[in-house]
């Protein structure tokens, strides 16, 4: 797959402060990218930089196969964290003046927002006020406005900041058809739930460095730690208990209090495999329920961090 951006040993300093340390990302082509961290890791600075809002102190950036270009904005979608809204113009008049920013014409811009004005149904806003209007209303506005000019790659900074599950799960479906349409979109959040629904890549920012970064499935992979949930029937808990923490790694112990099941976490350890618990747990217990523990992405975000501490 040909990547739309890649970025090579950017590095940017502010003072004394190394914001960016020879950060290195690959954005493959019509994919949803996770750019992951903690607060103050970096991870807005490089947005700021892909934007050309600010420039790199080392490093080069590569977008559509060139060098990037100033007139690469007009293929470029950027919805940042802290919104720009200007409070006191109208809606409408707002978003034909921002529409003509990135190149389209008045009656084109016009046309293409009564699209998504009716799409999600806030054609009574266009001659209201920006400051008339709740975060959620003003953030659906921002959201068109990015959108609107059909860019190549969409940069969203928490884009479901403020909304309510309603309509977070709207911009969340018009991501994924922006995807399929051909876009290929970076979002960096704080809500690893919606990175587990999204995102096929990630790269996660620490300390101004990348730590982390490839398909997400592959890293769960990597992650793995060789542990199983499993369910047993038996009528023995405690001994049963007390057999399998002599011969595994065991933690999660839950008991149902309505039926004689034993819920296990299992950790496998010295050449243990998944094949040997069956064989042991089968001759003592019925099994009703055994499935592998995959690692979350908030599981990698904050294991990874603490190894890079």
């Amino acid at each position: 797959m040909d990547n739309i951006l890649v970025t090579e040993n950017i590095v940017k300093n502010f003072g004394d402060f190394r914001a960016l340390n020879n950060v290195s990302i690959e954005v493959p082509e019509q994919s949803i990218f996770g750019l992951l961290g903690p607060n103050g890791a970096g991870k807005t600075t490089l947005i700021r930089i892909i934007n050309q809002i600010t420039l790199p102190d080392e490093g080069k950036i590569f977008f559509n196969g060139k060098a990037l270009q100033p007139n690469d904005v007009h293929f470029i979608g950027y919805l940042p964290e802290e919104r720009g809204l200007y409070k006191r113009m109208k809606v409408g008049e707002q978003s034909i003046y921002l529409a003509q920013l990135k190149g389209l014409s008045k009656n084109e811009a016009k046309k293409r927002l009564k699209y998504w004005f009716d799409k999600f149904e806030i054609g009574d806003w266009w001659n209201k006020k920006v400051e008339e209007l709740s975060k959620g209303m003003a953030q659906k506005v921002q959201f068109i406005v990015t959108v609107l000019h059909e860019p190549k790659l969409l940069i969203f900074d928490e884009p479901f900041s403020g909304f309510d599950p309603i309509n977070a799960n709207l911009i969340k479906d018009e991501i994924l058809r922006l995807r399929d349409k051909g876009a290929t979109i970076i979002f960096s959040t704080h809500r690893m739930e919606s990175v587990e629904e999204l995102c096929e890549y990630i790269a996660l920012i620490d300390r101004s460095n990348k730590i982390l970064d490839g398909k997400l499935i592959d890293i769960k992979k990597q992650f793995k730690t060789n542990s199983f949930e499993v369910g047993l029937v038996t009528d023995e808990k405690d001994k049963l208990m007390q057999e399998i923490s002599q011969k595994f790694s065991v933690s999660n112990a839950e008991f149902k209090s309505l039926e004689d099941d034993l819920k296990l976490r299992i950790n496998l350890s010295n050449g243990d495999t998944s094949t040997d618990l069956i064989k042991y747990l089968n001759k003592r217990a019925l099994i009703n329920h055994y499935v592998e523990v995959i690692p979350t992405a908030n599981d990698i975000f904050i294991q990874a961090v603490k190894q890079n501490s």
